[in-house]
């Protein structure tokens, strides 16, 4: 088992971090395999050296470990380029130039409680020699599904939410999910759906474990493993930690960062008794 925990340095940990590096961390220490760290650094005007040191001081501090060095988002900018190079070859990413702020919004994660507005497709059928400075390229879904129409594409889900074996609806994906933001020329932004992928497969990453928030956009990971002969691992998608409204946690709530903690004498065990309870 290879598992990994893969926080953007753009803020503190918050319990719901801890949860998940904790738990990933954990399941890999019990199976006898690697617990792993990644920074999703593409995003420069956000992410800095200061949150990734407080990241590390803050994982180490809950007794994690990791078996290989750090990966780094930003250092692998020219691998994603040249797998989106073959991804215009094929004919499956198209340029857009809709609202800029709607693009950057799409390169993010998915989170609980922000919308996922499917695109309409406004810019779908521009070829790749009209792209401008500042487009976008999204995924052109329904060629994609096209092209992979003849192979089962199926993930395992071990989470205690949705576990079992789930096929993607090709149907569902186009109504739900839509063409998808990849990437930003300019910007060296790439989106999460990309990255991630890829950084799974070339870590031999075998179980994803993350929130639950994002169980829903799986299937666009399947679909860009199976354009690219990649290997699909187990996922599980755990709870979310949450407030006492019950909504779920954000960087911005920094009443609940482990450094906050830490400040206030807390313990690593009394971090783990305030996950477990959620």
């Amino acid at each position: 088992m290879r598992t990994r925990f893969a926080p953007s340095p753009t803020g503190p940990l918050h319990l719901g971090h801890a949860y998940s590096a904790i738990l990933a961390h954990d399941m890999a220490r019990a199976a006898g395999g690697a617990f792993l760290l990644r920074m999703e650094n593409t995003d420069l005007e956000r992410c800095t050296g200061e949150w990734e040191d407080l990241i590390l001081e803050d994982l180490t501090w809950l007794g994690l470990s990791w078996e290989e060095d750090v990966l780094r988002q930003s250092g692998r900018i020219a691998d994603y380029n040249a797998r989106l190079e073959t991804l215009a070859a094929r004919g499956l990413i198209y340029p857009c130039s809709c609202t800029r702020g709607d693009i950057r919004a799409a390169l993010a994660a998915p989170q609980e409680g922000v919308p996922h507005n499917v695109y309409p497709g406004t810019c779908r059928g521009r070829p790749m020699t009209d792209r401008q400075a500042g487009d976008a390229l999204r995924l052109d879904l329904g060629k994609a599904l096209d092209l992979l129409s003849d192979r089962p594409l199926t993930f395992v889900e071990t989470g205690q939410g949705h576990a079992g074996r789930h096929r993607v609806d090709a149907e569902i994906a186009r109504q739900m999910i839509g063409d998808v933001v990849l990437s930003r020329k300019g910007e060296d932004i790439v989106a999460y759906f990309l990255a991630s992928a890829f950084d799974d497969a070339d870590q031999a990453i075998t179980h994803v474990i993350r929130g639950e928030d994002l169980f829903e956009f799986t299937p666009i990971q399947v679909i860009l493993q199976h354009l690219f002969n990649l290997p699909t691992p187990v996922y599980h998608h755990h709870r979310l930690i949450r407030d006492g409204d019950g909504k779920r946690l954000a960087k911005r709530d920094d009443a609940r960062a482990i450094r906050k903690f830490r400040a206030e004498g807390a313990t690593p065990d009394d971090i783990r008794r305030m996950v477990d309870l959620g």
